[in-house]
């Protein structure tokens, strides 16, 4: 009887001990958000017929999503004296050679080219070459900018391969 006694005791101390009252769960209402805008990177379009940077608001920081930026605003009005060099043309993938496949147990050997697919009728100009090379180059991980037109019903035309320095 004593030790139960003594046992009742010591439970009750070591409830009281901390000092801190038991309660019941309450409701506070929603945990705190943050909603985070998309990274606004940037483009380039055409000014007074020279290439300058403009921001484009994008789904991610990826080349892809820039030259899809890049090509959206070939379907659009550009205001304050904003024009491009793309009007025509579609961006359809990209392909990147920096880590490139393993086939029969060989590395292919690395480069640093990125290979842009287009596709449109028209002559694609100088300055529009240099929109969409410049654009992907803001991506230091490449060297070169190849561009392929991939046309349905004929074969693949190369456009060449590019740096942005050769084009400004």
């Amino acid at each position: 009887m004593k030790i139960i006694r003594v046992l009742a005791v010591v439970s009750l101390l070591a409830g009281a001990a901390c000092g801190i009252s038991p309660t019941d769960v309450q409701d506070r209402g929603n945990a705190p958000t943050v909603k985070i805008p998309p990274p606004s990177k940037t483009i380039y379009l055409i000014r007074d017929g020279k290439l300058t940077l403009e921001p484009a608001d994008v789904e991610d920081d990826t080349v892809d999503s820039l030259l899809g930026a890049l090509f959206g605003a070939s379907r659009q009005p550009l205001l304050d004296g904003r024009d491009t060099a793309l009007r025509g043309f579609t961006y359809l993938r990209t392909k990147n050679s920096v880590n490139p496949p393993q086939r029969d147990e060989i590395q292919l050997p690395r480069t640093s080219t990125l290979t842009v697919y287009i596709r449109g009728e028209g002559t694609l100009t100088r300055i529009g070459i240099a929109q969409i090379v410049c654009t992907a180059q803001q991506d230091a991980a490449f060297e070169q900018v190849k561009i392929i037109r991939d046309n349905p019903n004929r074969p693949p035309k190369v456009e060449g391969r590019y740096t942005c320095g050769e084009l400004k």
